[in-house]
Parts: C-alpha cells; sequence; structure tokens
C-alpha cells in the first residue's frame, strides 16, 4: 500500500547515510535518502550540492531564449505572443475549469482528520510565527502585482467595462466584481495546491523539496529521472523569466514615481539602474537567509505597505470604501460560482483572452515559484492551518487593498477626471494618480515607490530561494555561491531584455510554461489525494 511505503521510508531515513533502501512499496516506495541526495552531510562541497542535470540543463534554456530575446526582440515577441493567443485561446476551457477544481480541492484538503495533519514531524512547532508567515507568502505571493494593478485594474475595467455602460454604477460595481475574481480564492486556490503538495511530501514524508517530489505517487523513483529533471527545469524557466519580466516592468514603474516627485528622466538607462540596485538588494537578502534576509525584509514591507494604506483609507473618501468592502464581498461570493462554471460570461472570447484567461495561466505558471516558496516557509503547520492561511488571508488582504485604491480611484476619478487618462497612458502610474488626489502627496508618492522597491527585492530574492532549491534537488539550504549566481542572473536578465526591447516576449513565454504545469497540478491533485486516503486508512487502523 502507498501508506505502506512511505512509512518504511520514514524508518530507513532514521539509518545512517548512505545505506541503501530496503524492499519498496509496489506503489509508493522511496529508495532514496534526501539527505544524501541533497547534499546535507557535512562533506559534501558547495559546488557538489547542485542538481546537475537540471542547473545546467536551466541554464542552457535560458541563455538560448534571452539570445532570441536580444538578438530578434520582434520575432521573438511574435512566437511567444502567438504561442500565448493559442494555449489560451484552445485551453481557455482547461484553465477555467482546472482553476475552480483546484479551488475545490484545496477545501477538501482540510475536511476531518486531513485537516490535523501536520507539515513535519507530529508536535513540531512552526518554523516561524504567524506574523512572519503571512508577511512572507503575501509579499512573495501578490505583493508587486497589488501594487502595479491595485488602482489600474479597477480603473481600465470601470473606463471599459465588458458589459456595461462606461461611467455607469454598474459599471463600478462589475470593475471590483471582477477584480476581486481574479485576484481571489481562485488564484490562491493554486499556490495552495502546489504548495501544500510539496509540503506534505517535503516535510511530512521527507523527500526533496522540489517540484517532482509531487509526483511521487505516480511516478515512484522515475521523479529522479529525466521526467522529475525536465519538471525542475519548466519551473525554473517559468520563475526565472517570470520575475525578471516584473523586475523590469517593476524598474519602469519606479522610474515613473521618481519622474513625478523629482523630474528624474524616464529612460532606459535609468531602469536599468535601478534594476541593478534591486538585484543588489534581492541578492543581499538572499546571501542572508530566510530568516535574517527575506523574513525581515517581508515584515518591513508590510509595515510600510500597512501605513500607505491606512494613510489613503483615511485621507480618501473614508466613509464610501467602509460601505464598499464588504459590499464588494458579497457581489463576489454571489458571482464567484457562475464565473466559476462559465455560466456568466464576462465580456467576448477577446476580452476573456486578453483579461482572465491571461490571469489563471499567470497564476498556474508562477505555481512551483510561490507553491515552493510558501512550502518551505510552512513547515510544522497543520493542514488546515496552511490552507485556511494560505486560502483567505492574502484573498481578504487583497480585497481590502483592491477596495481602498481601486475604489477610491473610481469614486475620484468620477467626481474629477483624470486618473482613468493617466492609467490610460501608463498603467504604471496609476497608484502615483491617485496620491496626487490626496493630502501630502509627495512624501506618499516617495513611501509608495519605496514599497514597490522592497517589494520587487522580496519577489525577488523568494524567487531566486526557489530557482536555488530546484537547481540543487531540492536542497532547503542551497550553498550561497548558487543563490548569488541565479539572484544577479534576474537582473542581467530583465537588464538585457529591457535595453533590447524583449520583455513582452519574455513574459508571453513565462505564461506559456502556464499550460504545462495546468497538466502537472491536475497530477499533482490525484497522487496528494491519493497520499492523504492512504495515510487516512492506515492512522484508522493503527
Amino acid at each position: 500500500m502507498l501508506w505502506a511505503g512511505l512509512r518504511d521510508a520514514d524508518a530507513r531515513r532514521t539509518r545512517a547515510l548512505g545505506e541503501r533502501c530496503g524492499p519498496r512499496s509496489p506503489h509508493l516506495g522511496h529508495c532514496s535518502l534526501p539527505e544524501a541526495r541533497l547534499g546535507r552531510a557535512p562533506v559534501k562541497a558547495d559546488w557538489s550540492r547542485i542538481e546537475p542535470a537540471v542547473f545546467l540543463s536551466s541554464a542552457a534554456v535560458v541563455v538560448l531564449v534571452l539570445a532570441f530575446g536580444v538578438i530578434d526582440p520582434d520575432s521573438a515577441k511574435a512566437v511567444f505572443l502567438g504561442l500565448q493567443d493559442w494555449i489560451v485561446g484552445t485551453f481557455g476551457w482547461l484553465f477555467v475549469g482546472s482553476t475552480a477544481f483546484f479551488l475545490v480541492f484545496s477545501i477538501w484538503c482540510t475536511l476531518g482528520t486531513r485537516g490535523r495533519l501536520r507539515l513535519g514531524p507530529e508536535g513540531e512547532a512552526p518554523d516561524f510565527p504567524l506574523h512572519s508567515w503571512f508577511a512572507m507568502l503575501f509579499s512573495a505571493g501578490m505583493g508587486i502585482g497589488i501594487m502595479f494593478f491595485g488602482v489600474a485594474e479597477p480603473v481600465m475595467h470601470y473606463s471599459s467595462p465588458p458589459s456595461a455602460a462606461v461611467g455607469s454604477a454598474q459599471a463600478a460595481q462589475q470593475a471590483m466584481t471582477i477584480t476581486f475574481y481574479h485576484w481571489g480564492l481562485h488564484a490562491w486556490g493554486v499556490y495552495t495546491v502546489m504548495g501544500l503538495a510539496i509540503a506534505y511530501f517535503g516535510h511530512r514524508r521527507g523527500l526533496p523539496l522540489a517540484i517532482r517530489s509531487t509526483l511521487y505517487p505516480l511516478l515512484g523513483d522515475r521523479i529522479h529521472g529525466w521526467i522529475g529533471h525536465s519538471v525542475d527545469v519548466f519551473a525554473v524557466f517559468g520563475t526565472l523569466f517570470g520575475l525578471a519580466t516584473s523586475l523590469g516592468l517593476g524598474a519602469m514603474q519606479i522610474n515613473a514615481g521618481l519622474h513625478r516627485l523629482f523630474g528624474t528622466a524616464e529612460s532606459t538607462g535609468v531602469q536599468v539602474g535601478l534594476i541593478a540596485l534591486i538585484t543588489a538588494g534581492a541578492t543581499t537578502s538572499v546571501v542572508l537567509g530566510l530568516d535574517k534576509g527575506i523574513r525581515r525584509l517581508s515584515e518591513l514591507n508590510v509595515a510600510l505597505a500597512t501605513l500607505l494604506l491606512l494613510f489613503v483609507a483615511a485621507a480618501g473618501p473614508t466613509l464610501v470604501l467602509v460601505e464598499a468592502f464588504p459590499a464588494h464581498i458579497f457581489d463576489y461570493l454571489v458571482a464567484l460560482v457562475p464565473f466559476s462554471t462559465g455560466y456568466e460570461q464576462l465580456g467576448d472570447g477577446e476580452w476573456q483572452k486578453s483579461w482572465t484567461l491571461f490571469y489563471w495561466a499567470w497564476w498556474i505558471a508562477w505555481s512551483p515559484f510561490v507553491g515552493m516558496f510558501i512550502a518551505r516557509i510552512s513547515r510544522g503547520r497543520t493542514i488546515r492551518e496552511f490552507v485556511l492561511g494560505v486560502l483567505l488571508v492574502p484573498t481578504l488582504v487583497s480585497f481590502l487593498w483592491f477596495t481602498v485604491f481601486g475604489w477610491s480611484a473610481i469614486t475620484l476619478d468620477a467626481q474629477s477626471p483624470g486618473i482613468a487618462t493617466a492609467v490610460a497612458t501608463d498603467l504604471s502610474t496609476g497608484i502615483y494618480a491617485l496620491l496626487d488626489r490626496l493630502p501630502a502627496a509627495g512624501m506618499t508618492s516617495l513611501l509608495a515607490a519605496l514599497v514597490v522597491a522592497i517589494f520587487f527585492i522580496t519577489s525577488s530574492d523568494s524567487g531566486s530561494f526557489v530557482v536555488d532549491m530546484l537547481t540543487s534537488g531540492g536542497d532547503p539550504d542551497p550553498p550561497i555561491w548558487q543563490r548569488v549566481f541565479w539572484a544577479v542572473s534576474e537582473g542581467v536578465i530583465a537588464a538585457v531584455l529591457l535595453v533590447a526591447g524583449g520583455l513582452a516576449a519574455l513574459q508571453s513565454a513565462a505564461i506559456n510554461t502556464g499550460l504545462p504545469f495546468c497538466v502537472i497540478l491536475l497530477f499533482v491533485c490525484l497522487g496528494l489525494g491519493r497520499a492523504l486516503r492512504e495515510e487516512g486508512r492506515a492512522s484508522r487502523s493503527g
């Protein structure tokens, strides 16, 4: 039986390093010693702690795609955007159905005795206190996105609604419902499934902390071969290029803020300099590690973002916001099932491809990065704690942020147009256009630019940490030289493609990994569901 194989593997892992495994279960015998495979024995040197097949293959893919984007950015953009349009148009039904299923599956995992299972040895305390855990998972998962789109997306839907009159009350209400739908439970349901599977097999069953381990119930020891290597290379590709794209776009947003504040030129040179500064900060953070670097920076960033949120809530249309927040949540919950099942369509096919399907592909493509990072910081929590924490807290915080920033922008723009025009001209200026309407605009815009910069550092350092783990075979404490290598690589890729004009192609290339990972996630659910049922039966039988 599956559970018997896992239990036998646990017993074998208590032996000395290097000892070979005994007889394996036909379903899920784990014959490798994770400590030996991951190079945790003290005799291992840093250089030998990599997974050569994943590290070298990932580096080769990065160089090839980067060269394509630099040498011929127009062709690269056409190829990757064309592939993205085909994937989203052809497999849109798969993305819609899968994201809804992932949400339901996440909730199923919390039910009954499954929810009480601990992601680690029974009785072990969580690695991080609750506030640090929330700060890190939010900073990695959504932080920079809500800074970029917190004003922009609601205003764009308000200005160009899919099925309402422009500028109407219905358009305003629909704008918030759509934004909540794109950034709510479905997005975090994707991250929950991937993160929970990695955490369960990594922390509770002692497998490598890598994407490949989630497929162990289905593939057994074959995950240590070319199939597992391919999965991890795909994850590195999507993570690295997604982060590099975000880094380039973030440099543009910070540059826009500096231009409004100090008249700094909006130029490629300034943006490359900003990328260098952010990369230096991310490299320092990732070298310091989770506790001293990423954790502390995430806590600082959440504190500054909270300060900015409270200011806008107090200085903006406060009473309107107090009334709007519960109303928007109610509208979202009412629309959740119709939207999820496709019973109620938002806009035409092209609108769906540009918005909803784009988001679903993007969240799925980012699930290896966010899922692995959340798994790494969640050791010691129960499955119920994990799922409810990852699903509900970031979702509610995102809803609050979009209400305060997005609804304030819509309300103020309806009173005196201008914010929507600024967003239509340049998405990155949305938050600054809102702050210009409020007191102390210069000071708060500077704070916003600082929050954007730190959010990018926390996204970059956590992403680098994930890539480090993937290319070292799942080592939760990868060698420092490799951390520096991948953190610097992100910055170099972003800077080079920003200069060459290939960021759009890179973003599409990253999103295109959403299709294979959508299929992989479905198999992950199958394997995790099987393992949880087997463990439940084993515990009941004594």
